[in-house]
This record gives C-alpha cells, sequence and structure tokens, in this order.
C-alpha cells in the first residue's frame, strides 16, 4: 500500500540530500515523480542539498491545492508515479491533508522531508499536520552535531552569532550564514536552552573574566 512517510531532523542533517537520493532511486528504475519544495536556499523552484546537489521542483505556495495540481497534471497526460515534499515544515495544514489524500485517492507513496520545531522549540504548523496523519515517522539517521560535539536536536535563529528567541516563525535563512544575517545554528537542548551558540562560546573563553584552570 501507498504510504505517507514524514522524515524530519534537525536542520543540517541531510533531508535534503535525502529526498534526491530518493528520487534518483526511483527514476532510475523508470519511475517518474513530481517534486514540491517550499522557500529553498538555493532559490524559488529549487531544491537543494549542502552538499551542492540541484535538482527543479514546483514551488508549492500558500493558496496552492497540492492533490488538485497533480490531478490536473495527470489529467493533461502527466505521468507520476510518487511525490517528494521538501521544507514540508512549511506547508499549510491543509496542504498536508491534501498529501494525505493524494496517498488514499491517487495510490501514490508521498515522502516529506522536515524540521519538526522552529528556533523556539515550538512546532511548525505543517509538521505537527504530519505527525498527526502520517503512515510512518522516519528520524534522520545522520546526527547533526552542536558546537559542543553533543547530538543536536534544536535549531538557533541567530544574528551576529547571537541566538534570538522573537520574530516570526519563518524566516528564510541557512547554517554557517556570514556574520550580520540571519543564520541558524543546530544546538543541543542545554545549550539552546543557555542561548549559548558557537560565537558565545568562542567569546566566553577568550573573555577576561574567565580564569585560567590550573593544576596542583
Amino acid at each position: 500500500m501507498s504510504e505517507l512517510v514524514f522524515f524530519s531532523g534537525t536542520m543540517d542533517c541531510g533531508k535534503s540530500t535525502l529526498a534526491l537520493q530518493i528520487g534518483h532511486n526511483r527514476s532510475a528504475r523508470g519511475l517518474q515523480g513530481v517534486i514540491f519544495t517550499r522557500d529553498d536556499r538555493a532559490g524559488e523552484g529549487k531544491l537543494s542539498s549542502r552538499l551542492g546537489l540541484v535538482t527543479e521542483a514546483v514551488e508549492a505556495t500558500e493558496d496552492m491545492d497540492l492533490y488538485a495540481y497533480l490531478v490536473a497534471q495527470l489529467s493533461k497526460g502527466g505521468k507520476a508515479d510518487y511525490v517528494i515534499v521538501d521544507e514540508a515544515q512549511f506547508l499549510a495544514p491543509a496542504q498536508i491533508d491534501q498529501l494525505a489524500r493524494i496517498v488514499d485517492d491517487l495510490d501514490m507513496d508521498v515522502f516529506a522531508f522536515g524540521i519538526t520545531t522552529d528556533f523556539r522549540t515550538k512546532l511548525f504548523p505543517g509538521s505537527q499536520r504530519l505527525i498527526e496523519l502520517a503512515d510512518r515517522l522516519e528520524q534522520l539517521q545522520v546526527e547533526a552535531l552542536c558546537w559542543c560535539g553533543a547530538r543536536a536536536t534544536h535549531n538557533a535563529r541567530t544574528i551576529d552569532g547571537e541566538m534570538v528567541v522573537e520574530g516570526a516563525q519563518v524566516v528564510v535563512g541557512d547554517v554557517n550564514r556570514p556574520a550580520g544575517e540571519i543564520g541558524y545554528e543546530v544546538l543541543c537542548r542545554r545549550h539552546h536552552r543557555k542561548r549559548m551558540t558557537s560565537a558565545a562560546a568562542r567569546a566566553a573563553a577568550l573573555s577576561p573574566d574567565v580564569l585560567p584552570v590550573t593544576s596542583g
């Protein structure tokens, strides 16, 4: 039976790379898919990974009915065997319902990829609906790491390296952005709670107020 599968993880854990790999594996077997994305780092209508891989995709705008779009393509003689959705956290809950309808009514597998929580540790509405509806939830096995070396579990928004906890839920950015730009960093829960980014940790280590550790 076809499934709605939600692959989730923090930023920088290889979600988009896996989405591209799944598409590649199926196309190698002669299957054709439709790829939806929203607000990809590479620009509109792109699915990209941090490894430098990019493919064309359909930009899932806020008012797009994904089920109706697919039916229209099939009605015009198009072919689709499966659907891939990247940045699924940005979709509206109603669009997640449309993905479930694609699975149930069109008998297609839908593979959705996204992060579960925002920089405030609150669930994205799209991710919440996926958790409620998905036939299967998959945690990405490639672990992103906090600057301290622990497993990263939270996404932090930064400005000039400083963590911020207020602002719009959706602001497009990426990890490793230059200073002065809105960026993101993955942190373990401990350092997210303390708002200790890698830049803040470096600054603290260089502070004259930090006493050197001596032995004896």
